[in-house]
């Protein structure tokens, strides 16, 4: 079989010899992950408060008339 270069071969041959060199990363995922900063604002735990039951948020308001007299 003759030798043709990548670049002279039509789409359908090129696909199919990528296709051919192609493999999966398996479990490994190839994201680039780095530890969360420990000094950033974490938005989510400033607004825990909503979403633990235990707490109760208590409004209170004074009624008060003032006697012109």
């Amino acid at each position: 079989m003759k030798h043709i270069p990548y670049e002279k071969l039509s789409k359908k041959k090129k696909r199919e010899q990528d296709q051919k060199h192609r493999t999966t990363w398996g479990n490994l995922n190839p994201v680039t992950r780095k530890p969360a900063n420990p000094k950033a604002y974490k938005r989510r735990e400033a607004r825990k408060w909503e979403d633990d039951p235990d707490t109760v948020l208590l409004f209170f308001t004074l009624n008060v008339t003032v006697n012109p007299f």
